[in-house]
């Protein structure tokens, strides 16, 4: 079973603001990642399968499997820790959460499921489906 990790993602609106400037990254530098400051401990959970489960303005709505975790150290001598993405970015049923710091470990039985595999909301538009996880309805 994969472990995965969940994040907030800050200064982005919706999920296509966030496929905008992950396929700018992809252009000018040929992958899409993500850098923090703290390297997961259980890297290889991670790498079996784990995805990053991004927090959409207060709602998990989309996730992106972690191809590599790579660890280096800035130019200011800081560690980092910079998480590599595959591109395909996959949305999944929206589920509210509270703000919070960096990133957590998500288990899998915690994950929401892909939206895929929730044919009665697929068509919905992407607003639609925020405001009826927000009134728990889906």
């Amino acid at each position: 079973m994969a472990l995965h990790l969940i994040k907030l993602c800050v200064g982005v609106n919706d999920v296509q603001e966030q496929v905008d400037w992950q396929q700018r990254r992809l252009r000018e530098e040929g992958r899409v990642y993500h850098v923090t400051r703290m390297m997961p401990r259980r890297r290889d959970e991670i790498l079996a399968g784990g995805s990053l489960y991004w927090v959409i303005r207060a709602m998990i709505i989309v996730r992106q499997r972690i191809a590599d975790i790579e660890p280096f150290t800035d130019e200011d001598g800081i560690n980092r820790c910079r998480l590599v993405f595959d591109p395909e970015l996959v949305l999944v049923r929206p589920v509210p959460r509270r703000a919070f710091q960096g990133w957590r470990y998500l288990r899998d039985e915690d994950a929401p499921p892909d939206l895929g595999r929730q044919g009665d909301v697929d068509g919905l538009p992407a607003k639609m489906r925020h405001e009826l996880a927000e009134l728990g309805l889906l």
